[in-house]
């Protein structure tokens, strides 16, 4: 008598995990560094302001009549908020039949569509875009940061900075990333009063910076009973001016126009301002089906522009 096997019994269960495997990054460095504020209009507006150069020649004779100081007035600067937002439909259908790895498919996509946004913001404010008014047709953008470092940068051949969100950054010739470029950004970001904290790379230069001689030395003590573990990432470089974090960042990609960009960055002087901060928008119900919208309006605050600095023009 042949063996009964599973090729010809019928009725067998279906073996499907109850686990969705998902390895799309989420983690998003430029906003969880930076501050959190509040924008209150559609043009989210801050005022910036400096000391005068310090003089050599500020002495007075002894008993002299009281000279007026030279004043300047502040600077004031501002951004428009930008509305990033995605929709969900999910059918009634859907949303009843049992399903494998979710209970509620609208709970479900919802969490899906959030990180989505969240990409999209980091991108949207490393990016070179400048800020746009928009109309009843046309939305409004935010400048991103490449758009607004002035004061601070190196650029190649033909290439030129960006100023207050409203001018893009202008690409020039591609040259390779080395520590020279990085000292001389980081100089001029210190002279310029600010403190650098960080250097947001893409993956590719992370691994360059690595190779730099300011890297601080990494050991590992090894127990005797277990195997050594090499240390090959690099994490803090150790400029003339303090250390200072190296930070890759996955959007910063060629598609979002940022992988020949590195940021030399102080993140206290640079926020992250709400209109509207995230929220869930039931709509309309049109059928036999949920819609909800998921939106947030926000824009990118740069506290003072000379506190960063920016390397353009990098070798991808």
């Amino acid at each position: 008598m042949a063996t009964y096997q599973t090729y010809t019994a019928i009725g067998q269960r279906e073996d499907l995990s109850d686990v969705i495997y998902n390895i799309s990054p989420t983690d998003t460095p430029f906003f969880s560094s930076v501050g959190k504020t509040k924008a209150t209009a559609v043009y989210h507006e801050w005022q910036t302001d400096s000391l005068a150069a310090a003089s050599l020649s500020n002495y007075a004779v002894e008993g002299d009549t009281a000279s007026d100081a030279t004043m300047s007035p502040t600077t004031r600067v501002g951004n428009r908020t930008q509305i990033a937002q995605k929709t969900i439909k999910i059918s009634g259908t859907l949303q009843a039949v049992d399903k494998a790895g979710r209970k509620s498919e609208k709970a479900y996509q919802l969490a899906k569509a959030s990180a989505e946004i969240k990409r999209d913001m980091e991108t949207s404010v490393l990016s070179n875009q400048v800020a746009a008014n928009g109309n009843s047709s046309t939305a409004r953008k935010l400048g991103g940061l490449q758009a607004w470092l002035a004061t601070n940068g190196s650029f190649g051949t033909s290439g030129s900075a960006g100023a207050s969100g409203t001018t893009a950054r202008t690409n020039g010739t591609n040259r390779t990333f080395t520590e020279a470029l990085l000292q001389a950004v980081v100089k001029q970001v210190y002279a310029s009063g600010g403190n650098p904290k960080v250097l947001m790379v893409n993956p590719a230069h992370k691994q360059v910076v690595s190779a730099f001689a300011g890297i601080a030395a990494q050991r590992f003590m090894a127990p005797a009973n277990a195997p050594t573990t090499i240390i090959g990432a690099a994490d803090v470089y150790l400029s003339d001016f303090g250390t200072i974090s190296v930070v890759p960042n996955r959007f910063m990609t060629s598609t979002n126009s940022c992988d020949e960009t590195a940021f030399v960055l102080d993140p206290d002087m640079a926020a992250i301002a709400y209109l509207r901060p995230f929220q869930t928008n039931e709509l309309a119900v049109t059928g036999d089906n949920e819609s909800t919208q998921l939106l947030a309006e926000y824009t990118l605050e740069v506290k003072n522009e000379a506190a960063h600095g920016i390397i353009a023009d990098l070798t991808p």
